[in-house]
């Protein structure tokens, strides 16, 4: 019975180790992940902006070389979320295939390491943004994008709130014109 046990403690022990490394929140001003871009394989009209950082977007928008401002028409906070992985049976999510109703009897069967994590859940402790900025005039960007900067706003007022200027990114490449078909001869 103890050997049991040990075996299955053991997977629990590890994962519990695996989960304990550094989590330390990155210092202020800086973003765990920070992605501005164009959609690949679409048009390159709308520039994408996602990332996690502790603190939510709460507005992005590309600045002009002259100063004019074009604001994000969308953006999507999601704060800490979760995604739950596992074995479930169609007709009862709460019902495992393995165990049944019983997720202790899986736990104590003969090869009770296979049987381990049976449900799970994940959290990420930080806050997921998107938003999306179109472009108000996509030739005039194309040509002049070096001088362009987003502008992101962090954070809930009344607290902290803190706004980064990154560069703009360069547009994607323009597609291949359509070959010209040659006449035949003759």
């Amino acid at each position: 019975m103890r050997r049991r046990l040990i075996l299955v403690l053991l997977p629990l022990v590890i994962l519990g180790a695996c989960a304990a490394g550094d989590s330390a929140p990155p210092p202020p001003g800086a973003s765990a992940q920070l992605q501005v871009g164009f959609p690949s394989g679409g048009l390159a009209d709308t520039i994408t902006i996602n990332v996690i950082d502790r603190l939510p977007l709460r507005a992005a928008e590309l600045v002009a070389p002259e100063g004019g401002t074009s604001p994000a028409d969308w953006i999507n906070v999601d704060a800490s979320p979760r995604a739950a992985a596992g074995q479930w049976v169609a007709g009862n999510p709460w019902e495992t295939t393995l165990a049944g109703s019983n997720a202790a009897t899986a736990l104590t069967t003969p090869n009770a390491e296979a049987n381990a994590a049976l449900r799970s859940q994940v959290q990420l402790l930080a806050t997921v943004s998107q938003a999306e900025i179109p472009l108000p005039d996509p030739i005039a960007y194309r040509r002049d994008w070096a001088h362009y900067r987003v502008r992101l706003t962090f954070g809930t007022p009344p607290g902290e709130i803190e706004a980064r200027e990154i560069p703009a990114p360069e547009p994607p490449p323009l597609p291949a014109p359509p070959p010209v078909p040659v006449p035949p001869p003759g």
